[in-house]
């Protein structure tokens, strides 16, 4: 089989490496409610990128954590959670690490390396694609299943000489939280574009967004154009409806449009189920462009969904449906103004502690609307159109530059462990006495072991 490693490097697997592999425990009945105490580390506070996040610190009692025989966390010690969603992820403890006295969970592994290796350098290992394959190759269970002491044995570490891991943990140190600072930047991007949007709204609704053009209709016309007015929803509509109620099936003529299918302000139509309706009824229900209909119970009430183009379709008893009187207002500008914070401050006043909050007709009915004549909404439209055109050619930039971002440091980790990081040096000592040394310290600890056991 041909090496994935330079010729010079060796390989050793993990459990020959380790000198302590334990996990550590949590007084009966658990530590919910203990305020104070040694700050015990679970999954949740391993961070992604190898720190911690102490956000919902747990303790266990000082009297407790001065019992405990295994679990207690030194510096330099690697931890690697056992089981449940994240399992596999790897953190290092650092000489920053903000306690001077904690322990892990029976969820975490505490692995204390031989001191003849760079444990930066196995901690970045282990977090490498081949790393992270490696010890999940041993999962068991299902969903909640996870990795037990024998994963040790699955995981080979390629060995450079010491001097090399140095030098090699040194670089990555340089180099990786360049790209953690890269991504913390990106990261700020959605929610950037998030308020750019609810401004570009709130200006649309209020009427700066087109002062300018008022100003220029003006000068264009020498008319003045009429002054906004607030009207009520009913005022503007003909007709507000409920749902139908069917079931739904995977064949059929008329599809039947539900909550669920609307994802992110978006209808994929073909994956859209069918029902089975009256032709005598169809016509109350049936969609057409320009319809507008809402959420009106569950997690998304009071969102709403623009029609523009459809199949033969009708909408369910969880939507209501608004036919707008396109006379007197824009369908497109309705939508944009069901977006602003304007429209959610009236849809939920009076909802605080409602468990299962519901926006009925009555309610949407009255809702009230800021209303310019209507040839300046198409012209809001139009920019809103263009401004939204421009987030989203952001967005979509940003998504590709933040999944190369992500493949960047597996990237760079991958030419790490091939050996292409740093150049090697004749003058190192060869990595197989190094190796020596590991397993000859690994035996020397494992017969004192066996003499401790038989002294007892």
């Amino acid at each position: 089989m041909k090496r994935s490693y330079p010729e010079h490097w060796v390989k050793v697997i993990f459990s020959e490496a380790i000198i302590t592999l334990e996990s550590g425990s949590r007084p009966k009945g658990g530590v919910k409610g203990i305020i104070d105490g040694i700050p015990s580390i679970g999954a949740e506070h391993l961070n992604s990128d190898g720190g911690f996040n102490f956000n919902n610190l747990r303790f266990v009692p000082i009297e407790f954590s001065k019992k405990m025989k295994r679990g207690k966390i030194e510096i330099d010690d690697i931890l690697i959670v056992k089981d449940g969603a994240t399992t596999g992820k790897v953190s290092i403890v650092n000489q920053d690490f903000p306690y001077q006295f904690a322990c892990v969970n029976e969820h975490v592994f505490i692995c204390r390396l031989n001191k003849n290796l760079n444990v930066r350098y196995c901690f970045y290992f282990l977090r490498s694609q081949k790393g992270q394959e490696q010890i999940l190759s041993t999962f068991h269970g299902g969903a909640q299943g996870g990795i037990n002491s024998e994963f040790v044995n699955a995981v080979s570490i390629p060995l450079p000489p010491l001097n090399e891991q140095k030098r090699i943990a040194e670089k990555l140190d340089a180099i990786l939280p360049k790209v953690k600072s890269a991504r913390a930047r990106l990261e700020k991007i959605p929610a950037i574009l998030k308020k750019f949007r609810q401004s570009v709204l709130a200006a649309a609704c209020s009427g700066k967004l087109t002062e300018d053009w008022r100003e220029e209709y003006t000068e264009r016309t020498g008319k003045e154009l009429p002054e906004w007015e607030e009207k009520k929803l009913n005022e503007i509509i003909y007709n507000i409806k409920y749902g139908y109620t069917s079931k739904s099936f995977s064949h059929g003529e008329i599809k039947y449009l539900r909550i669920t299918d609307i994802q992110n302000g978006k209808v994929s139509w073909e994956t859209v189920p069918f029902c089975q309706i009256e032709k005598n009824v169809i016509k109350k229900y049936l969609l057409e462009k320009n319809d507008i209909v809402f959420a009106r119970t569950g997690a998304t009430t009071g969102k709403s969904f623009l029609i523009k183009d459809c199949p033969p379709s009708v909408f369910a008893s969880y939507l209501i449906r608004i036919k707008p009187n396109t006379n007197i207002v824009s369908a497109e500008y309705l939508y944009f103004f069901f977006q602003t914070e304007y429209y959610w401050l009236q849809i939920n006043e009076n909802v605080a502690g409602i468990a299962q909050p519901n926006c009925n007709a009555q309610k949407l009915s009255n809702i009230l609307i800021p209303l310019p004549p209507l040839e300046e909404q198409h012209e809001i439209v139009r920019r809103v159109e263009k401004l939204f055109a421009l987030a989203d050619s952001i967005e979509e930039k940003y998504k590709k530059a933040y999944e190369r971002l992500e493949k960047l440091e597996q990237a760079i980790l991958a030419r790490t462990f091939r050996g292409e990081l740093v150049e090697p040096d004749p003058n190192d000592e060869p990595a197989e006495e190094l190796l020596k040394r590991i397993l000859e310290e690994k035996a020397k600890l494992e017969r004192e072991q066996k003499g401790k056991k038989r002294k007892k």
